[in-house]
């Protein structure tokens, strides 16, 4: 029954991360009641996987001509490396020191959710193609290789982070942006994802059956992405994210402050 809920719940998170992104708090903080940490961030990561090969394939006429500019194969390096790197830290991150980092990492992602209007709206037009200029080319490859070293190590909330970078360092029509997006993000989380299987963080007795539900919800927010509200679906996912940031600080530090109080 646990992993009939987890599953719809995947469905739901999935949906959510094609309608406003932020579905990985959900399937994260579900996980943590079931596994350790580093693992729940691992099976996390595997369980949404699914939804970002749709993505790319839902926006592959946006795509197109892109993919054979020189530019995209140096953002593409950072990007890999830093989403290896990303994974590489977390499978050597013990749960003790990572269960002190959790509230600190939902609370980043409720915020990068939060300021989405801001970083989306930046670039809504422009050229035909994104184009990064001479000049921005270090910011470029740093930006995009930090995006992906959080991308790798956490990772809610990476979509809308990765399209703030993109639009601030390029000036491109905001479709090819989000098109180019879905393709970076496929390739740093499918090299983080590599690492944490290679070194067994991931669960599988939940890992499959919500790595279904992924692309099941994947697929639904697809077709309904035109007709929902997303200021609403996004408003949920920020309740969700500052509940559940609340609750890991109070497991993390309540007691902490309960015993200090009765001294």
């Amino acid at each position: 029954m646990t992993h009939f809920l987890f599953f719809l719940a995947t469905i739901l998170a999935g949906a959510i991360n094609a309608l406003a992104g932020g579905g990985g708090l959900i399937t994260f903080s579900l996980l943590t009641l079931v596994v350790t940490p580093v693992t729940a961030d691992a099976t996390s990561a595997v369980a949404l996987f699914c939804a970002y090969p749709t993505a790319v394939w839902r926006t592959r006429s946006q795509l197109e001509g892109v993919l054979g500019r020189r530019w995209l194969w140096l953002l593409l390096i950072p990007c890999v490396f830093g989403g290896l790197v990303g994974g590489v830290l977390l499978s050597r991150t013990d749960n003790r020191s990572f269960i002190e980092l959790v509230p600190w990492l939902v609370l980043i992602a409720t915020v990068i959710i939060v300021l989405r209007p801001i970083l989306v709206r930046h670039n809504e037009t422009g050229s035909v193609h994104p184009e990064i200029t001479l000049t921005l080319w270090p910011v470029a490859i740093a930006g995009i290789f930090l995006v992906a070293l959080y991308g790798g190590y956490f990772g809610s909330g990476i979509g809308i982070l990765m399209i703030g970078t993109l639009s601030f360092i390029s000036r491109g029509d905001i479709r090819h942006v989000v098109a180019l997006k879905n393709f970076l993000t496929l390739c740093m989380r499918g090299a983080a994802i590599i690492v944490l299987i290679i070194e067994g963080n991931v669960d599988w007795s939940y890992g499959v059956p919500m790595a279904m539900g992924g692309l099941i919800g994947g697929y639904l927010g697809g077709m309904i992405s035109h007709r929902a509200d997303r200021t609403v679906v996004r408003s949920i996912v920020i309740g969700i994210g500052l509940a559940a940031s609340a609750y890991y600080f109070w497991k993390l530090y309540g007691a902490a402050l309960m015993h200090v109080g009765t001294e």
